[in-house]
């Protein structure tokens, strides 16, 4: 769901602030192109269903309960799929959100980002502090156990202090499932003009890592089991739909600008593809109703493409890349074959960042928070 109210001031997703939306047209259009992927994927059974934008919060639950209807008739949607919306606090009324737990929503992800006013006007965001634990509040009466919040850290001007009271506040109010992201000041964005422009200051590396670490201290603390980078659960709550991304599972991508990763068994393929579909929601629209899709781009991932994918994703999470998950993609050469022998993994391993052992390959907590400096080696090694 590509639409949004208003354009955040660190934004730069494919989302669009128009004056109105022809929420029918749309929703026929995401519809036909669910059914028209799945056969085109020959897909059987469906794990997980995820709404996200733009903001999907401002669909109505009857476009929600459409297309996963269409889901369910072109292929099996197990009773128990776990089905994630994106709400924001601004729309999430708890009569409407009643209404997209009766289309079949049975998980929240709230985009919160701060608890704290003068931070939310800063970021653009719509909502006050105040809306956003009244959202919270009424999602966890309707999703006990499966309502998650996501917050921002590394805000021009915030403090190590302000970021960790922000966290407790986060506590009181949510103890599932909290995802916490580095502010990225993305070029072209209203906030990043304002901090090279000097009006704001930009955090240091330094203090950065600092709040990173504050995070995992905190929540591990609190209870938290540090599943992914930017993931902290509770009691299990862990998102099964991400988790699948992260383990290489195949999806599929419906919307404007949405990605896909899977086979197209229609066509006697036997390798992945890659596919993007149309970005901007009017010519994706127009090709979905001429063709049955809107896809744009669309590519087939080499073996060692889909290992360079494997490796990067799955290395995101604390249980890494079992032997197992390896395998399916690599029969013929072992983790251990890979990255066993003496060179980069090796060293990276005695100096404390890595783990390979009869699990399969992981990162330390240490590694895991510099992650992104230890994939150019992992990757070289690989390449080779």
């Amino acid at each position: 769901w590509p639409y949004c109210r208003k354009r955040c001031s660190y934004c730069n997703f494919n989302t669009y602030v128009v004056p109105a939306v022809d929420e029918a047209a749309v929703r026929a259009c995401l519809v036909r192109e669910a059914q028209t992927l799945l056969r085109l994927g020959r897909v059987h059974s469906v794990t997980s269903v995820f709404f996200g934008g733009g903001t999907p919060s401002l669909a109505s639950p009857g476009t929600v309960a459409a297309v996963l209807e269409a889901v369910a008739g072109a292929a099996s949607l197990a009773a128990g799929a776990e089905v994630t919306l994106e709400a924001n606090p601004s729309s999430t009324s708890t009569s409407r959100l009643a209404g997209f737990r009766a289309a079949g929503v049975n998980r929240l992800s709230i985009g919160v980002q701060s608890l704290d006013d003068a931070e939310l006007r800063m970021l653009g965001r719509e909502h006050t502090a105040a809306e956003a634990q009244k959202a919270v509040e009424a999602a966890r009466e309707l999703f006990p156990g499966r309502t998650s919040i996501d917050l921002l850290f590394g805000l021009p001007g915030q403090s190590r202090d302000a970021w960790a009271q922000r966290l407790e506040a986060a506590l009181r109010l949510c103890d599932d499932h909290i995802s916490v992201y580095q502010l990225t000041l993305e070029r072209g964005t209203a906030l990043a003009a304002q901090v090279r422009g000097g009006a704001l200051p930009a955090p240091s590396p330094d203090l950065l890592a600092d709040m990173y670490h504050t995070a995992h201290s905190v929540l591990v603390a609190a209870g938290f089991r540090h599943y992914e980078v930017s993931n902290f659960a509770r009691k299990g709550a862990l998102s099964s739909h991400n988790l699948s991304y992260w383990r290489g599972d195949q999806y599929i991508g419906v919307g404007p600008g949405a990605h896909g990763r899977f086979v197209l068994r229609s066509e006697g393929g036997c390798r992945r593809e890659a596919r993007v579909q149309t970005l901007e929601p009017i010519a994706w629209m127009r090709e979905v109703q001429s063709q049955g899709h809107g896809t744009r781009t669309r590519a087939v991932l080499s073996p060692l493409e889909q290992l360079e994918e494997l490796l990067a994703l799955g290395l995101r999470t604390d249980e890494g890349i079992t032997h197992e998950c390896w395998g399916h993609f690599s029969p013929q050469l072992s983790l251990q074959a890979v990255f066993g022998e003496p060179g980069e993994a090796r060293a990276l391993q005695e100096e404390g960042w890595l783990v390979l052992d009869s699990s399969g390959l992981r990162c330390t907590w240490a590694g895991l928070a510099v992650l992104d400096s230890l994939l150019p080696d992992l990757l070289l090694q690989l390449q080779r």
